[in-house]
């Protein structure tokens, strides 16, 4: 399965992308335990823009367990904040078998009707 992808511009002097379609966004956590700064700033950014915001259909999380309670809240904060679903997690880079569920799970996401939302 082929899945297009975009990556959200790292600095703000970088062109700015706009979501021409609904997406689900796939980030890392950072910051630790206490969860302060999890969420990247281009990630912000990039959400702060409401037609980004309203094409959002779900979440997909990075993250490392070492963070304790803090595993993937970035996820789980953009999750809640846009009222979307928290479709997936795992741990670091993932492994073959996230990519695997990932993919599937997707796929079947995508055939929902609900995810195409005006």
């Amino acid at each position: 399965m082929h899945l297009d992808a975009t990556r959200i511009p790292l600095y703000p002097k970088e062109p700015a992308v706009i979501a021409a379609a609904p997406f689900v966004l796939l980030l890392p956590t950072y910051g630790g335990e206490d969860g302060k700064h999890s969420v990247p700033p281009q990630v912000l950014r990039f959400l702060k823009d409401h037609r980004n915001r309203d094409q959002l259909r779900g979440v997909i999380g990075a993250g490392n367990t070492n963070f304790g309670s803090a595993y993937c809240l970035a996820a789980r904060k953009i999750a809640a904040k846009c009222d979307v679903p928290l479709l997936y997690r795992f741990e670091l880079m993932g492994t073959p078998e996230d990519v695997a569920n990932v993919c599937q799970g997707l796929e079947e996401f995508w055939k929902q009707p609900s995810r195409s939302r005006p």
